[in-house]
């Protein structure tokens, strides 16, 4: 399996996706349609929880991000979760700037929604 990277625009965020366990998103995520640029994405993570890392290592260091975004990340970070069913573990970091209240409350509304701790990093 490859590593997969895409790179950020204004509306599109920084992907690294890595066979090795890493995986990050990050950046601001504001796209008219969704389900194609993440397409890659959907499709790599499938085949990566057929055979992952010991350790999946995922984080989350967003600016912005839509609503269509968020029901995408909320289907990827569900999907890594299938890990576990391969005696695998996962790790869930949720990056935000000091101060901002929007999107630690989303990551604290991603960890009720997928039931699963969420690691809050403030970035100061």
């Amino acid at each position: 399996m490859k590593e997969l990277r895409i790179p950020p625009t204004k509306n599109s965020p920084d992907i690294i996706l890595d066979p090795d366990g890493t995986i990050r998103i990050s950046g601001r995520s504001i796209h008219e349609n969704v389900a194609e640029f993440f397409a890659p994405v959907d499709h790599w993570i499938r085949e990566y929880i057929g055979n992952p890392a010991d350790l999946t290592c995922v984080d989350m260091r967003l600016e912005y991000f839509n609503s269509a975004s968020a029901k995408v990340f909320i289907h990827l970070l569900e999907m890594i979760k299938h890990v576990t069913l391969k005696n695998k573990k996962f790790i869930f970091n949720w990056y935000y700037e000091d101060g901002d209240e929007d999107i630690f409350e989303r990551g604290e509304y991603f960890a009720a929604v997928l039931d699963v701790p969420l690691n809050f990093i403030k970035v100061t």
